[in-house]
């Protein structure tokens, strides 16, 4: 990239005056539930930051955006080499995003979180990126089978496409590393939080939007299935961590990111959002029962390694804020297929919009 790089300047969280160079960061994804909170994050730290994102969920706002940056509308299968000489580093987080929506199309699932990933990579080793902070997920630890914390070095099981993806892109991306290319895997836990573009498919939000919608606190298995959460905010300051941390402490690492005082069961889930939703109360669904992804997970190395990534929120504070914001939006039940992956995509394929590999159509091409 050549000349003297700005440094964004920053306090640790025990006070310190720290420095960091400043990136030219490409965000894939940055139109989605956890980009949208991601790019503008990496914009306030000081980075300089292009959004990526084919925009399948367009017109499903829930917040406003808050900052305006420059974006490319573009699927990441159609990414080139050159495109990336511009950038220092990416965050990689496009993807479809969850295990419902990974059954939809399982060779789907494996060409673009898959293939699509591990060929981004290696053009961006080409174009000399140095840094590919990849969007993981705790979901390839599957089913546990034990109570114990699952660490980075546990046995990988996982029980769906979406999980299988991640685990393969990983092994992939591990072989790409070297002197000149670091990957880091990000091993999200199950997220939750507002954001401009929320996600009702994953577990806290969804609890909490039936809360608010129906007075009922739905619980789809029989409630025992452990599950680790972390915020959306904090899944973004551990992506920015991620970027400005020193290569030898990152580079081909595997970060569990969330807090262990956050491993919950769902059932205790249910109770924190019925506590916090007024005149509610859980309800199971019809033939729930156990739910074979059930795991524990030990961020212990998260706070070892990168302090400044330890997560500040709590599933409680988590519903309070939902709650806030759901009041703010006025949110009724008509809401749910918009903010839920799956059905948004099968609207956007039975119409038309998309064909069967989630290409968009030229007549509906968007501007």
């Amino acid at each position: 990239m050549g000349g003297e790089r700005p440094y964004v300047l920053r306090q640790t969280r025990d006070g310190r005056d720290s420095r960091a160079p400043s990136m030219k960061v490409l965000v894939t994804g940055h139109h989605g539930y956890i980009g949208s909170v991601t790019a503008p994050m990496l914009l306030e730290a000081g980075h300089e930051v292009t959004g990526l994102d084919t925009f399948f969920y367009e017109g499903c706002d829930f917040l406003e955006d808050a900052v305006d940056f420059p974006t490319l509308r573009m699927d990441i299968r159609d990414v080139t080499t050159e495109l990336l000489e511009a950038f220092d580093a990416i965050v990689h987080l496009a993807a479809l995003s969850n295990d419902p929506l990974g059954e939809l199309d399982e060779e789907l699932t494996r060409e673009i979180n898959l293939r699509g990933t591990v060929e981004l990579a290696r053009k961006a080793k080409e174009a000399g990126v140095q840094r590919f902070v990849f969007a993981s997920s705790c979901s390839m630890y599957g089913a546990s089978g034990t109570e114990e914390l699952m660490t980075e070095d546990a046995p990988l099981r996982p029980l769906t496409a979406y999980a299988e993806s991640k685990v393969r892109a990983e092994e992939a991306l591990s072989g790409l590393a070297d002197g000149d290319f670091a990957p880091v895997f990000m091993r999200n836990a199950t997220a939750y939080g507002a954001s401009p573009r929320v996600r009702f498919d994953v577990v806290l939000n969804n609890l909490a939007a039936w809360a608010f919608t129906t007075g009922k606190v739905l619980i789809m298995s029989d409630g025992t299935p452990w599950r680790p959460l972390v915020h959306v905010r904090d899944i973004a300051a551990a992506a920015e961590a991620a970027l400005v941390a020193p290569v030898e402490r990152v580079a081909n690492q595997a970060f569990n990111v969330g807090a262990n005082s956050e491993n919950h069961r769902v059932r205790d889930l249910a109770d924190i959002v019925s506590e916090t939703f007024p005149d509610c109360e859980i309800e199971y669904a019809e033939g729930a029962g156990p739910d074979p992804r059930s795991y524990r997970v030990d961020f212990s190395k998260l706070a070892e390694t990168l302090p400044d990534a330890t997560p500040t929120w709590t599933a409680r504070a988590g519903a309070r804020e939902l709650l806030d914001a759901f009041r703010s939006v006025g949110l009724t039940s008509s809401g749910f297929d918009l903010y839920t992956r799956l059905s948004r995509l099968k609207t956007l394929v039975a119409d038309g919009s998309l064909d069967d590999e989630l290409r968009w159509q030229h007549a509906h091409e968007r501007a």
